[in-house]
């Protein structure tokens, strides 16, 4: 099987030490494809090297982390803008609204997150979105930009039937995690009304590792347990959620 990671921080200092052991478990679990999304101007060179280094594997993004916006969120922006310009990305990403931490910079990240979305309309690129406690906030803005030229995934979503189907009316798709894995995600009850065409599998690694690994360090190679509860959850053959939702993330990703 040949799967996709379509959100994974593999360049994280926290796969520094074993980085090309991850990765060699990765591709021996069937994860061929990884698509890294950035989080700010401190990321952005482990990203690109591991880019480097797996050309044929790993797929950055640029954009800027909405927990990353703060009094300089500017600044951080124009960076983002000159990285699109220089170069190919699979997507711009990962932005949005993140209302969990602090609500303090709530006006600038819908302004940073305007801003992405023009430069993802410019450069005819997918947006990859953060909605931590903020789903209708970003869903709002989106709203209000779509023109028919906007396209993404809303990236480790775990909100309601109704979410979930106003998100796919707005033209983007879901993207399933270790989160489908959770006693109590909540997932259980929203994923089988779900159409496979609207799915993406990711990891966000190394975050929200999959049962039985909760709490600990996440990482590519545990996407066949996101891609198997899927299955599970939607009643089909692992293989064909894997077939379906790497189709998905190659059209989305332009991979």
């Amino acid at each position: 099987m040949h799967l996709t990671d379509s959100h994974a921080h593999i360049y994280s200092e926290q796969f520094k030490e074993d980085r090309d052991a991850t990765l060699q478990r990765a591709f021996e679990a069937g994860v061929q494809t990884i698509v890294m999304p950035n989080i700010d101007h401190t990321s952005i060179d482990a990203m690109l090297e591991t880019e480097l280094h797996y050309p044929q594997n790993c797929f950055a993004m640029m954009g800027l982390h909405p927990c990353s916006v703060g009094k300089h969120f500017e600044r951080e922006l124009y960076q983002v803008e000159e990285w699109l310009s220089k170069r190919p990305f699979a997507a711009v990403g990962e932005c949005g609204i993140d209302l969990y931490w602090d609500k303090s910079f709530f006006a600038q990240q819908q302004e940073a997150l305007r801003v992405q979305i023009d430069l993802a309309k410019r450069y005819q690129l997918p947006l990859v979105l953060h909605t931590r406690d903020a789903f209708r906030e970003t869903a709002d803005l989106i709203e209000e930009a779509q023109d028919g030229s906007l396209r993404g995934v809303f990236h480790c979503f775990s909100g309601t039937p109704e979410e979930a189907e106003r998100a796919s009316k707005l033209g983007f798709l879901l993207g399933i995690g270790g989160v489908a894995t959770f006693k109590n995600g909540g997932l259980d009850k929203v994923l089988p009304a779900i159409d496979l065409a609207n799915l993406l599998l990711e990891t966000d690694c190394p975050y929200l590792a999959p049962v039985p690994h909760r709490g600990k360090r996440n990482e590519p190679a545990y996407l066949p347990l996101i891609a198997q509860r899927t299955a599970e959850l939607l009643q089909k053959d692992v293989e064909e959620v894997v077939e379906a939702t790497t189709r998905n993330a190659k059209a989305l990703f332009n991979l």
